[in-house]
């Protein structure tokens, strides 16, 4: 026989989620101005009403149990949503505010987007930002970030991801390998070159390079004992030390060359781009600091 279930409290709700986020009642309590036993009683009725525990108790503390993690988990997420649509309704929409965490990729992160945050945070004061540099493909939903910034498209079809950029890529080398080694005239010279791979975190693959002829694209697969992981900044650090070329994007490549440690060979090859967007989940691209953050990136990016 079915549970027959009472209408949703959400006063409970926002107990247990404060008991959770603060792994205690006495803290609970102490945030919302009520009792420890007041906070007590309410999750009682709310796991006596779902027919689980919510909580593991010690004398000292409090944790969730797995079925508490993802109570919790859509909990918090239904009362954000609330928390939006009050905002809208009392008209604070239009004031950007709260905390926003954003994921960024290592190096768009530290050549696009890091030196315009200062000028956001001037526009908006409100803003708390919490960021998350790492080549890792955080979870939206089970950790909780508003919106991230990454290479292609999204598979995930309850993420809405709008193009920033697609970013054009060269092949670069120092003017000391360049003299040692001579320049290559066309991809397949690439062969007899020391080629610097970066090793994809995603999918712990090595990166063929890719070049664009008469509109056309060519991927140039090879397989090289020069390699980085991680980090694709490393290979960029040992092409400027003299270790051999490196594919990169312009944009990260091109203050070496200005200072003239690096030089771009193979031009009439190059043209090929990666798309960069920034994706965040459906159900917050009406939030005021997420659509204030994704707007600001697209025009700043696109004014550079």
């Amino acid at each position: 026989m079915a549970r027959s279930f009472e209408p949703v409290q959400l006063g409970s709700i926002e107990i247990f989620c404060k008991a959770a986020e603060l792994a205690g009642f006495t803290a609970a309590a102490e945030a919302l101005g009520i009792t420890p036993a007041a906070v007590s009683r309410s999750i009682a009725r709310l796991e006596n009403r779902l027919g689980v525990k919510l909580f593991v108790r010690s004398t000292r503390q409090i944790r969730l149990t797995d079925d508490g993690a993802a109570y919790k988990q859509q909990c918090q997420q239904a009362l954000d949503q609330i928390a939006e649509a009050e905002r809208a309704i009392a008209g604070h929409q239009q004031v950007p505010s709260g905390v926003l965490r954003v994921s960024l990729p290592t190096t768009y992160a530290h050549y696009r987007v890091l030196p315009r945050l200062p000028a956001f945070s001037l526009r908006y004061p409100k803003v708390t930002l919490e960021l998350n540099i790492s080549n890792r493909n955080v979870d939206f939903f089970d950790e909780g970030y508003d919106l991230a910034i990454r290479m292609g498209e999204p598979e995930d079809s309850r993420l809405i991801a709008r193009r920033l950029e697609d970013a054009s890529l060269g092949v670069f080398a120092s003017p000391d390998y360049l003299r040692r080694r001579g320049t290559p005239k066309t991809p397949a010279d690439l062969r007899k070159h020391d080629c610097i791979q970066f090793v994809r975190p995603s999918t712990g693959r090595a990166m063929n390079w890719i070049f664009r002829e008469g509109g056309e694209d060519q991927e140039f697969a090879f397989t090289s004992k020069w390699r980085v992981h991680e980090d694709v900044l490393g290979c960029l650090g040992w092409a400027r030390a003299g270790g051999g070329l490196c594919q990169m994007y312009h944009f990260i490549a091109g203050e070496a060359v200005r200072r003239g440690e690096l030089v771009e060979v193979l031009k009439g090859w190059r043209g090929r781009t990666r798309p960069f967007s920034v994706v965040y989940p459906q159900n917050r691209h009406m939030s005021a600091k997420v659509r204030a953050f994704v707007e600001f990136v697209l025009a700043s990016v696109r004014t550079t």
